[in-house]
């Protein structure tokens, strides 16, 4: 029920939020801003990608989990990032940028990294897939209910700023629901595969934020910018990743192994990682 059901539908509501506080000032911005928004993406569309590539090809990990890891490595930011970049004295605006841009751009990137993953390390156990059903699948998911989420600000401003922070709590709330509802259905599973995705998830994490926040040093950005590049490379939206595992290899109850990754960052994000994103970013600013 909640994988099936709940799952899809939830991550819909979360998208439809995350739309709800984008205006479009937030995609003008991306050429106001080009320097910035470019190394972002780069970190986020490429080098996250090919960072998680290295580190599931040395990890020893089962194909199922390996596809898992370049899924969890394919997703946006989401809220999450926006509002870490916000108790982190970021720049918020930026961080709404990349993610309103990611969750679009994702529908293509997305399935094409899943599907090379999938060819790669699973070969002919491979589960098919179709590219396209794929992409469209993410569209009607994420950029449909972002869009609409947009729609409704620009059109009906007064609703949207009085029901946006309720409709934050209960994404929130969802975000929980799905990860531990998910992680209870497969409890065994979680347990006998946390000790492996751990570390790799962990590694991933923090290589992400030291690449984000070097990268922007390079082009000399203020230290609002660079702890915004550093979030939005190494935090991703885990309920894409637990959705889109769930839709590519559905089992008869509980959590996919693809999802399996994307599950247990939800829950070390904030348990283990969270606690050094603010020593990390809060380090470095002076």
């Amino acid at each position: 029920m909640i994988i099936d059901i709940i799952l899809p539908l939830s991550l819909v509501f979360i998208m439809f939020t995350l739309g709800l506080g984008l205006t479009t000032n937030d995609f003008i911005n991306v050429v106001k801003e080009p320097k910035a928004f470019a190394v972002g993406l780069l970190n986020q569309m490429v080098l996250l990608p090919a960072v998680a590539f290295g580190i599931v090809t040395v990890s020893g990990l089962t194909q199922e989990m390996a596809v898992g890891m370049m899924i969890l490595a394919s997703c946006p930011g989401g809220v999450t990032s926006n509002i870490i970049t916000k108790l982190a004295k970021g720049d918020t605006a930026l961080s709404i940028s990349y993610t309103a841009v990611g969750s679009i751009a994702t529908v293509v990137s997305l399935p094409l990294i899943t599907t090379f993953s999938m060819q790669h390390f699973m070969g002919a156990d491979a589960p098919p897939i179709d590219l396209l059903s794929l992409g469209f699948t993410m569209f009607l998911i994420t950029a449909l209910p972002v869009g609409i989420g947009l729609f409704v600000h620009s059109k009906f401003s007064n609703f949207a700023k009085s029901f946006e922070p309720l409709a934050s709590k209960i994404s929130t709330i969802l975000f929980i629901i799905i990860v531990f509802g998910a992680l209870a259905s497969e409890w065994d599973a979680f347990i006998q595969n946390v000790f492996a995705l751990g570390p790799a998830i962990i590694g991933l994490i923090i290589a992400m934020l030291f690449i984000g926040y070097k990268s922007t040093q390079l082009f000399k950005m203020s230290n609002a910018r660079a702890v915004t590049v550093a979030i939005e490379s190494g935090i991703q939206n885990a309920t894409v990743g637990i959705t889109i595992g769930n839709l590519i290899m559905n089992t008869e109850a509980g959590l996919s192994p693809l999802s399996l990754p994307s599950g247990v960052y939800g829950i070390l994000m904030y348990v283990v990682c969270l606690p050094f994103v603010f020593w990390f970013l809060r380090s470095r600013t002076p």
